[in-house]
């Protein structure tokens, strides 16, 4: 009788164990996706911002086609890129055509005036910020989830149940182009 209850002990015991598991890697799976959809949101907020910053530099640069269009297409690129991966790297040519959109405004004095613009400039610099914090939190909760699938003992059953790497949202070489924040220049 006593050898049958230890035995049902710890069978009971690798269950509540294995659940355990479970429940903790779907916590961090979770805490992941929430974080990539506060990235997804400030990125939304950024493309939305977009076309009002151009159509506020088109009145005063009508000639300047060239950089209102390569802006125009960085941005819906960067709105079809899926995944960490593709969105990096359409964000990172989203951020250089933005430069060149806000060197461009230097050569014109009444557009660097404008209240309109200089506000539009104020507003994508607090979502630049806002965008940074949600990549850092995205990717320190990927770090924790693939920490936790890849650590002892949650490695021996974490591929079997479906709990497999993320990836990181990484900029590649190009990071310290677009960890800087755009110049608001008056």
């Amino acid at each position: 009788m006593s050898t049958s209850l230890i035995i049902l002990v710890v069978i009971a015991g690798l269950v509540f164990w294995g659940i355990s598991i479970y429940n903790g890697l779907v916590a961090m799976r979770q805490r992941v996706s929430q974080a990539f959809a506060d990235v997804d949101v400030q990125l939304k907020q950024r493309h939305d911002l977009i076309p009002n910053l151009v159509e506020t530099v088109k009145g005063y640069a009508t000639h300047e086609r060239e950089t209102l269009d390569a802006v125009v297409k960085a941005r819906n690129a960067a709105i079809a890129a899926q995944g960490p991966a593709a969105q990096g790297a359409a964000e990172t040519v989203l951020s250089g055509a933005l430069r060149q959109l806000f060197a461009l405004a230097e050569a014109y004095p009444d557009l660097k005036a404008n209240t309109n613009f200089q506000q539009l400039q104020t507003e994508l610099a607090d979502i630049e910020n806002k965008i940074a914090a949600a990549r850092r939190f995205f990717n320190n909760a990927v770090q924790e989830y693939n920490t936790g699938i890849e650590s002892f003992p949650a490695v021996l059953v974490a591929g079997s149940l479906g709990f497999h790497k993320r990836e990181f949202f990484d900029l590649g070489e190009t990071r310290t182009q677009v960890e800087q924040v755009p110049q608001v220049k008056f």
